[in-house]
């Protein structure tokens, strides 16, 4: 099953921007749906029995307020530094890297809370 995950890039109030990620791929729309159609154009046929369960991006018991900052913060400088045509210091990419993979963890046991609701 293909991991998709949708992360708002930006606060602004009339700036929203997506980005919908499953591996190596992404995609970018004005709404997480348009983020989503863009990446699912992307996947492989094989791909295709990809469940999304949509979470707003609020601290919750599976990734913390303060795993959310730092990520937050993390990404913005990753994509400063991208932007510049630098990278992380390495100790900033392995956190960032902890950081979303302890996300796509959370959004797994959110979907087993989820499926567990529906199964009821």
């Amino acid at each position: 099953m293909t991991t998709i995950a949708i992360v708002r890039e930006s606060d602004l109030p009339n700036s929203k921007t997506y980005r919908a990620v499953a591996g190596a791929r992404e995609s970018v729309g004005s709404t997480p749906g348009k983020a989503l159609d863009g990446l699912i154009d992307l996947l492989d046929e094989g791909d295709s029995g990809t469940l999304v369960i949509v979470q707003h991006l609020r601290p919750d018991r599976f990734f913390t307020e303060e795993q959310q900052e730092r990520m937050g913060e993390l990404m913005s400088r990753w994509r400063t530094a991208r932007d510049a045509g630098e990278t992380l210091t390495p100790a900033e990419e392995a956190e960032l890297e902890s950081l979303v993979e302890e996300e796509v963890q959370a959004a797994r046991r959110r979907a087993q809370v989820a499926l567990a609701e529906l199964e009821k």
